[in-house]
């Protein structure tokens, strides 16, 4: 039985990766924005599953200071987590900023995990051969300073490329500072059929069971516990070479810079 915290987990593949994991005898950490809709999904899956090891987080990822204090919150509750899966993400929002004026598609996509990930490593250090997956997309785009410090708007497509990147860039260096942990970003696929991809573009192209089972088995499969630092394209069913900006050390570095001057601002 693994520990398994999966983030924007009360929809989309998110909950079906959830639900999946609960099946096979995992515990299972649900997390969501909205508390009726994290109790909601708990008790769903608690019934599917027949697993009563399902607990949740609630937090808002648009705040920062939220993804802070649910930090705080797993590190007081739980022992150890084996696997994170940074899946929360957001494209298109009623509203394009936080309240801090951040872009909230890179404050939801890549600030929020990456908060969450730096302050909860004590805990997944405790796992057995502990993992972290995250989600990164077909679309990558390089990261301007205006956008990720919100000093300037763009449309959601093109914010939501650049936070994508930025979280990959970052999964890339995470995985070097921690060699103990096996840390892989992964593209779930192209317009799975999920509410993020109808209320974006309004079709899909592939089953969201496409990114479920690829997310349950870079979670659990032993073929991966040795791949990280790596980016798997669910498009093409393999890893591949990521965005060359994964591994431009000058850029990554602009990027760490400018991400702990945010977030020590907020």
């Amino acid at each position: 039985m693994k520990h398994i915290l999966i983030t924007g987990s009360t929809d989309g593949i998110g909950k079906l990766t959830a639900l999946k994991l609960a099946k096979e005898g995992n515990a299972v950490y649900i997390h969501g924005r909205s508390e009726a809709k994290v109790n909601d999904t708990i008790s769903a899956i608690k019934t599917a599953s027949k697993n009563d090891n399902v607990k949740g987080f609630v937090a808002d990822f648009s705040d920062l200071n939220a993804v802070k204090q649910m930090a705080e919150q797993i590190k007081n509750e739980v022992p150890s987590i084996d696997v994170l899966i940074n899946n929360a993400g957001v494209l298109k929002t009623p509203s394009a900023k936080t309240k801090e004026g951040l872009d909230i598609r890179m404050a939801v996509n890549y600030l929020a995990p990456y908060i969450l990930t730096e302050n909860i490593i004590s805990v997944l250090e405790k796992g057995s051969a502990p993992r972290i997956v995250n989600l990164s997309s077909a679309a990558q785009s390089s990261v301007k300073k205006g956008i990720l410090t919100g000093d300037v708007s763009i449309s959601a497509n093109e914010a939501y490329a650049q936070s994508k990147l930025a979280l990959t860039m970052w999964s890339f260096y995470f995985a070097k500072q921690h060699s103990n942990v096996t840390t892989i970003a992964v593209n779930p696929g192209s317009l799975l059929n999920t509410k993020m991809a109808k209320e974006a573009y309004g079709q899909h192209w592939s089953p969201a069971e496409k990114g479920v089972n690829i997310l349950f088995d870079l979670a659990t499969s032993d073929a991966y516990k040795d791949a990280t630092g790596k980016y798997f394209d669910n498009d093409k069913g393999s890893f591949a070479m990521a965005h060359p900006d994964t591994t431009d050390q000058e850029k990554i570095n602009i990027l760490l810079n400018l991400t702990n001057e945010i977030i020590r601002d907020n």
